[in-house]
């Protein structure tokens, strides 16, 4: 008999091309003096969004980084003390969305996200932080962004390589809200139409860049996958690129392109229902040689020893991934974690593993 419980997380949406110009409206729900918040990178943006702003904005702080670095989390509450800033407005990624949210969570100040990117965190309460080489992650509704402003022209200046990794990304939050333990009908659905758009979408915005609809239509699907995130628990394929991420510093959209088939893989006999059902939105035979394809076709690398890791960090990664106890499809055993890391190291095709 059917058996789920669903809370929807709440959150404002604005989705539409030029849905930046509302940001000053859209601000004074939440506060009169905002700290905008980017990276180096996109310090022009973030500038150019200050301005918008004019006196609502308290300042700009374009120090984010990958993966959180307390430092940082620790300089940007610092700067918003000093600047008196009632809300945050985080404009880029997910790693600009992640100091936002630690800023949150230390200070209570209200974001406003204004994504650049596929990463779907926007979505989420989840936070993140790295300290002494281990990152830790948790959830508190304090961190989930009050509004978000999608706008396809924002991501037209993501260059074609990295829109195929972060849409991935986006992907996997889909992928894995799928075989979750507390999938529920309405959360499934929204992460086949997820896996459909940016599957759809991902290969005609790396080929023609400059696309408007293709690009609406993977940022359509990245908040559906940043919902799907926000709303249900993920498994192993996100413990794997944390630990991966936040030990080895290795990218995160890279990451998780890369490890993605293989996790799916490893859970195939585990989780059959949800294999068909990825496999049918991927429009695959198989769901884990799908997304394998699928990155592929977007050009995204293959194997981690790409991205600089080094083999003789498999094992530590195994470790960790088996330090704490955490909900997964199949069982996690050593010997298969081992295999499938062996795997997404030298970039092989995925295999279904014997544990799962």
């Amino acid at each position: 008999m059917l058996k789920f419980t669903y809370e929807a997380l709440p959150a404002r949406v604005v989705f539409r091309a030029g849905a930046l110009e509302e940001l000053p409206r859209e601000l004074a729900r939440l506060g009169s003096r905002a700290l905008v918040l980017a990276t180096p990178e996109q310090r022009p943006l973030g500038e150019r969004v200050a301005a918008l702003l004019g006196a609502r904005s308290a300042g700009t702080f374009a120090e984010a980084r990958m993966h959180v670095p307390a430092e940082t989390a620790r300089a940007a509450c610092a700067e918003a003390r000093r600047l008196s800033a009632d809300c945050c407005v985080a404009v880029g990624g997910g790693s600009t969305t992640g100091l936002a949210k630690a800023v949150a969570l230390e200070l209570g100040l209200p974001i406003l996200a204004v994504p650049t990117t596929y990463a779907g965190s926007e979505m989420t309460p989840i936070w993140g932080i790295t300290e002494g080489g281990v990152k830790r992650t948790g959830r508190d509704p304090r961190v989930l962004p009050r509004t978000v402003l999608y706008d396809p022209l924002l991501t037209l200046s993501l260059p074609p390589a990295l829109s195929g990794t972060s849409g991935i990304n986006a992907v996997a939050h889909c992928v894995e809200g799928l075989y979750s333990e507390a999938a529920n009908p309405v959360v499934s659905l929204m992460a086949e139409e997820g896996i459909r758009a940016l599957s759809g979408s991902l290969p005609r915005v790396v080929r023609d860049p400059a696309n408007v609809d293709a690009r609406a239509e993977a940022l359509y699907g990245a908040w559906l996958g940043g919902t799907v995130l926000g709303a249900v628990g993920m498994a192993l394929h996100h413990k794997l690129c944390h630990v991966l991420g936040g030990t080895l510093d290795l990218p995160h959209a890279e990451t998780h392109t890369i490890v993605l088939p293989h996790a799916v893989a490893y859970n195939a006999a585990a989780a059959r229902g949800a294999m068909r059902r990825i496999a049918a939105a991927l429009g695959a035979q198989d769901a884990a040689q799908g997304l394998y394809d699928l990155a592929r076709s977007v050009g995204a690398p293959a194997a981690l020893k790409d991205l600089g890791m080094k083999a003789d960090a498999i094992g530590r990664a195994v470790e960790l991934a088996l330090a704490s106890p955490y909900y997964n499809p199949a069982p996690l055993r050593a010997e298969g974690l081992r295999r499938l890391l062996e795997n997404a190291f030298e970039g092989r095709r995925p295999e279904v593993h014997p544990e799962a």
